[in-house]
């Protein structure tokens, strides 16, 4: 293990262009772009899909990555890497967009972690804080920048490293992820110009928002801990409560009038809205996350419209949900969520997709088709780009 403990942008920058992928790396990196592609192209058919027009390339798919939230997590940093550094590395190009890729988002993955759980409960959105540098790092090495030239495009992001939970369920969130990618390409454009910076605001950065920035870990693989791919287009933490909700079937949902859920606190954090108004506010809702996993079986994206929510089964439903939070815990997956509907009860530790359980080819397949982007077999990095305009 080596561990970055001054110079931290330096040290992440000479990481990121001495990277040298392995098979396993690059294979993370193709289900990274099969999945981020296909969550995009379902996001146009969101209602705050034409605001996203006004953010250029990289800001605009970023935020069609993000405004369905189904697309991928990476856990230990409980940041969205693909929604922001595979945008980047398409708007672009260059020779090795995969490495690119790569490059940014272990970058964005370690500062992530690096910045812990203390500064998302604080209330930070990670995904923007550590998404700006890793935007910078993805586009930067992209450009075939040296790491002098990447270094200054991570200091140069610190600025727009910004971004907070009270968003969510709101356009903010999809926004605000634009931003930093958008952020993130436009310092590595400013770096490769020959703008200066100073490479140590980073860590002043890092301290400043509750994160150590002696906790870098340069070890492992590209993508420490690999990637969660999500089966539910809703916020990660109801994966899991939706998952254990699916194994008590079949369940009269009409009879239902009581439901108990027994979580760590620090499974509950992003799920802020308990009587939600909106699609939007429904994805950060364990009352409703629930209510449609009873109600439509394994909820998908018309699951999570405004109507939906709002059906009065559903409200009825999320009234009767009972929260038993217990203490401890440091991520969206600690401990197990246990589930009691009348006298039956379940327990779950792993959601499906989660990197320990992950999807299938089958499985990842049948999610690609249902985001209606078509057979996505042939896409490679050179040709997304166009893909991606062409709508």
């Amino acid at each position: 293990m080596r561990t970055a403990t001054a110079g931290v942008a330096d040290e992440l920058a000479r990481w990121a262009t001495a990277l040298d992928p392995s098979e396993d790396d690059l294979a993370l990196a193709r289900r990274a772009l099969l999945d981020t592609v296909a969550v995009m192209f379902a996001g146009r058919a969101a209602p705050l899909a034409p605001l996203f027009a006004q953010l250029g390339d990289a800001g605009r798919w970023a935020a069609l990555a993000h405004v369905l939230d189904y697309d991928d997590l990476h856990l230990p940093s409980t940041t969205h890497v693909s929604a922001v550094c595979v945008p980047a590395a398409l708007s672009v190009g260059g020779e090795d967009p995969a490495r690119a890729y790569l490059a940014g988002a272990g970058v964005m993955a370690r500062l992530g972690t690096a910045l812990g759980w203390r500064h998302y409960t604080a209330g930070w959105h990670a995904t923007c804080t550590a998404g700006a540098p890793g935007a910078a790092v993805t586009s930067a090495v992209a450009a075939g920048l040296d790491a002098s030239a990447v270094s200054t495009a991570i200091a140069l992001a610190v600025p727009a490293a910004g971004g907070v939970q009270r968003a969510f369920g709101t356009s903010g969130k999809a926004l605000q992820v634009g931003f930093a990618a958008a952020a993130g390409v436009r310092a590595a454009a400013l770096a490769g110009a020959g703008a200066t910076a100073d490479p140590l605001a980073l860590e002043q950065w890092i301290a400043l928002v509750g994160g150590d920035p002696g906790a870098v870990d340069l070890g492992g693989s590209a993508v420490p801990g690999g990637l969660a791919i999500k089966p539910y287009p809703c916020c990660y933490a109801l994966q899991r409560p939706i998952a254990a909700t699916i194994a008590l079937y079949p369940v009269e949902a009409d009879r239902v009038h009581r439901i108990v859920v027994r979580t760590p606190a620090a499974s509950l954090a992003p799920l802020i809205h308990h009587s939600p108004q909106t699609g939007l506010e429904g994805k950060f809702s364990l009352e409703y996350g629930i209510a449609a996993a009873l109600l439509d079986g394994t909820p998908g994206l018309d699951s999570f419209s405004d109507d939906a929510v709002l059906r009065p089964e559903a409200v009825r439903l999320g009234r009767t949900v009972e929260i038993s939070a217990t203490g401890g815990g440091d991520h969206l997956l600690t401990g197990d969520v246990e589930i009691e509907i009348a006298d039956r009860r379940t327990s779950l530790g792993l959601p499906p997709g989660a990197p320990e359980r992950p999807m299938t080819d089958e499985e990842l397949a049948t999610k690609l088709e249902l985001c209606g982007a078509g057979d996505l077999t042939d896409l490679t990095w050179e040709s997304a780009a166009s893909f991606l305009r062409s709508f």
